[in-house]
């Protein structure tokens, strides 16, 4: 497969993650990979309840809370999303939410340059 192929793969393996994990997918998923990390931006995946939540201090730090408890609790199963799309191991998973632009990201970090498996 080419850097785009598994780009594309990973970003189908998230949305479907999210869908089933956080109840909803994202409007528009874009992932990139850069040597041994691999980023992941998802746009338009806050619901309408949420948006209106975080018009409140307190909604935002509850959507924070809660989306970083869901994305704690369902960790392994993203790893086992990436790992199905490319023969990885993941070292680290990091995650963040921003209320403001309806956001979030998620920066994975794997055990091997992935551009120089695909050259």
């Amino acid at each position: 497969m080419t850097k785009g192929q598994i780009e594309s793969k990973i970003s189908e393996a998230i949305s479907k993650f999210e869908i089933e994990q956080m109840g909803r997918g994202p409007e528009k998923i874009r992932t990139i990979i850069f040597q041994d990390l691999i980023i992941i931006r998802l746009q338009g995946f806050l619901s309408p309840s949420e948006r209106h939540l975080a018009e409140t201090l307190e909604g935002i730090e509850l959507i924070k809370k809660v989306r970083t408890a869901l994305f704690e609790k369902s960790r392994d199963n993203l790893e086992r999303a990436i790992t199905s799309v490319i023969d990885v191991n993941v070292v680290s998973t990091h995650s963040d939410v921003s209320t403001q632009t309806g956001e979030k990201m998620i920066m994975i970090v794997v055990d091997r340059n992935i551009e120089e498996l695909i050259k």
